[in-house]
Formats: C-alpha cells, structure tokens, sequence
C-alpha cells in the first residue's frame, strides 16, 4: 500500500543492545526477523478478493486453530498459542491473563460474515492494505459491525495463523473507550477480525479527503483521546505494548467524534525489565516513523510519541504527513516551530476559530514529540499532562508564538535541522530501494 514499507535491519551499534540481550531477545521470540503482521488501512477504497481455498495442508491448519477456540469459542489453547509465539518461559503471572479471551466475544462462521457482508461485496469494502481488508458488515440483530479480513496471501499459512493469533492476543489484552473494540472472530474458511463500526471512518478520510471541515475543539479532543489511549497502551496494560503504526488512517472516529487506535498487526509487546527492544524487518508507514527505529529498527515508547507528534501536526494544520510531492510535514512545519509561527502553521480552513492556548499546547506537544532524540521527547503521560493543562509545563527553553512567551516542551530544534531531516529520509528511501 502507498506509504507502506518494510526495510531490512541495518548494522546496529553496541550502545542499543548488546550480544546478550540479542541473544535473549531471540530466545524468548519477542522479536520474529522473518514475519510480518497483517495491516489494514481504512482510507483507500479497492476491490475485494475471493477467498483462497488453499490446500490440504492450509485447511489442516485453518482447523487447527478452530479447534484451539473452544467452549464456544472462548478458550485459547495456551499450549499452542505459547509457542506461536516463540515463548519459552510461560510462569510470569501477568502472561496468565492473556490467553484469556473476553466472555462476550463472539466466534463467527464464515457463512454468518458472507451474509453480513453482502458476500464480501465490493460496495462494502471500507479500505484495503496491503495485508488486509475491511468490509462494513450488518449482523442479523441489526448491529453494524467492520470485518477485517486478512488478505497477505505470500507468507506461508502457519505463519499467517501465528500472525492473526498475536494480533488477537494483543487486542485481548486491550480494554479502552480509545482503542478499537474487538466483537468477535472468524478463523472458519478464512481469517477474520470482527471489529466494532466507525461511523465516520478514519481520521485521514475525515482530514484529507472528504470535504468536511473539522472544527478545533474536535481536533482537540480527538488529540487528547489518542493520547490517552497510547498512556493506556504504554503504562496501563500488565503488559507495555508499543503499537508501531500510529496514523492518520488507523485513527477510527466512532460516535461522537471519538478516536479509537485500530490495527494492532504491527504491534509489539516490550517486556518490563527492557528499555527497548531491536525488530526486522522495518515496518511501518512512511513519514511517522522515527529516526531510531527506521534507521536501526530500535523501538520503545518514543516510538510511538514521535508518531503522536506527526499525528498532533495533522491536526493542528491540516496537511498530510507526507504529501502528493513526497515532502515530510516535519520538514515542511520545522522552520514554522523554530520561528514560532503559529498563524502559518494552524490549517487555514479554521480561519480564527480556535482556542489560541489549546493549540499552543498542541504545538508545544508536537514540537517536543518530533525531536530527533528520543530521550528528548516527553512520555505518554506527560503529553496527556499538558494538552489536557493538568500539569504545569517543565522549565526548559522558551519559544515566542505571535509575540507571546512559551514553554517548549522538550524540544531543541536547533541541533537537528530541515537539511539534516532530510538527508536521513534520503538515506532511507536509497535503503527501501536496495
């Protein structure tokens, strides 16, 4: 899919993780150097594909994994589901919870997601990536639901089904008014994903392409909401998890304006006695991804902050993260930040109908979450901190926004130039083209 892209790793320097880590890192399986997840994109619009019978060997599988759901459905074979994902250690209590699906999950036929569906109609297709599609289904008791069918059809059927098994373990683990919803699950002919509707449909669709304008006090909330739901994802959960994919297009809009974070395929979990952690391939979306883990495949937290920062950029001007010309937002909104220059920064479809302080705040967040360290931009909790003005802003350096003084939060811009920016992502596409 355009903007998609997966990059080999690279050399890495002993200062991120040394031959020991590595060592234990592989053992216990916590990073998969030939797998990749399975993505889905809810922006574009294209074609359904029909279902790939595939050969004895893949339907053995197919019913392999029906057979782990069962009473109803509702039980993982934790003995299998253990080794699809490569661990060897299973005593860590907070592992225990899970295996352990949501009673209210439902396990679906193939046949009962064909009717919803209109048969997988393409006037039912919400969006389509590269590993994935997502048709807008009805179900018998009138619930509107989002079928997420898993489409990659390169990667072997085993590890396909290890794929779709860790997705689903992830979102098991996941319980947040800000983090998509899981109904359900089909791994009956195929495997599905049965996910709860967004009326208004991604945040890039609402953004970028339809003619609606959102207002700022929308564009605030739904800033905040996702930044709540990346502190849930990084803190909150027995389990730090670090989602790898945060986008304009994986922001789902349900009632009320509401984001949800969706597509959890890319996600990793980050166990608790490590700071970070190395993965191959590189994989992600183009223009939020960080320096450290595009370049070196280095992930924690700030990865996902510096994602957030591209995100909150959006917001505040409107502009996609990568444009129609290939140039990065964080390039183009550089020199603004560094001169302060809220009146050319904010999207000139809000006119003057903003609250000056709250995009204060929000500049301030995005500008200190884009830094080129990582060490340098601020965690989940203090981004929540300040763009809700719970808590007072750290005494660093200060920046003029129209005349006025403010905090900036984090952010030293001058060590780490557009030219510099620039000269990296470069170097990134020669990487993606060898």
């Amino acid at each position: 899919m355009k903007g998609k892209l997966t990059v080999g790793r690279q050399k890495l320097s002993g200062r991120f993780m040394n031959r020991e880590s590595r060592k234990e890192s592989d053992e216990l399986g916590l990073e998969s150097d030939d797998q990749s997840s399975p993505r889905g994109v809810l922006e574009a619009s294209g074609s359904c594909s029909d279902c790939d019978n595939g050969d004895g060997a893949r339907r053995n599988l197919i019913d392999n994994l029906k057979r782990r759901f069962s009473m109803a459905g509702y039980e993982f074979s934790r003995k299998g589901f253990m080794k699809k994902l490569g661990r060897r250690n299973s005593s860590d209590a907070s592992i225990n919870e899970f295996f352990m699906p949501k009673p209210s999950w439902r396990n679906f036929t193939f046949q009962e997601l064909a009717a919803a569906t209109n048969g997988f109609c393409p006037d039912n297709l919400l969006g389509k990536g590269g590993h994935a599609e997502v048709y807008k289904g009805c179900l018998p008791d009138g619930q509107i639901v989002a079928v997420k069918k898993i489409t990659k059809k390169e990667k072997k059927d085993e590890d396909r089904v290890g794929d779709f098994l860790t997705e689903l373990g992830i979102i098991a683990h996941i319980n947040h008014p800000n983090a998509a919803r899981l109904i359900g699950f089909s791994s009956d002919n195929d495997l599905h994903l049965v996910l709860q509707f967004a009326p208004h449909g991604s945040l890039a669709n609402v953004l970028h392409t339809s003619e609606e304008n959102l207002e700022w006090n929308i564009r605030f909330k739904i800033a905040i909401g996702i930044a709540e739901g990346l502190q849930y994802l990084h803190y909150e959960c027995n389990k730090r998890i670090i989602h790898r994919d945060i986008t304009a297009s994986n922001i789902l809009l349900v009632k009320d304006y509401e984001p949800q974070i969706s597509d959890f395929g890319l996600a990793k979990w980050l166990p608790e006695r490590w700071a970070q952690q190395i993965v191959s391939p590189v994989e992600g979306t183009f223009g939020y991804m960080a320096l450290e883990y595009f370049m070196h495949g280095v992930i924690d937290e700030k990865t996902d902050v510096f994602a957030f920062g591209v995100l909150l950029l959006e917001l505040i001007t409107g502009r996609c993260a990568v444009d129609s010309r290939r140039q990065s937002l964080v390039i183009w909104a550089k020199p603004l930040l560094e001169q302060g220059n809220i009146t050319e920064l904010v999207d000139p479809k809000l006119g003057n109908l903003y609250e000056l302080n709250e995009v204060k705040r929000a500049v301030v967040i995005a500008s200190a979450c884009i830094h080129h360290t990582p060490d340098m931009r601020p965690n989940m909790k203090r981004v929540v901190q300040i763009l809700t003005g719970e808590g007072a802003a750290m005494e660093l350096r200060q920046n003029t926004f129209d005349g006025k003084s403010i905090i900036l939060e984090g952010c030293d811009l001058e060590g780490y130039t557009s030219t510099t920016y620039l000269q990296d992502l470069n170097r990134h596409r020669q990487l993606i083209m060898e």
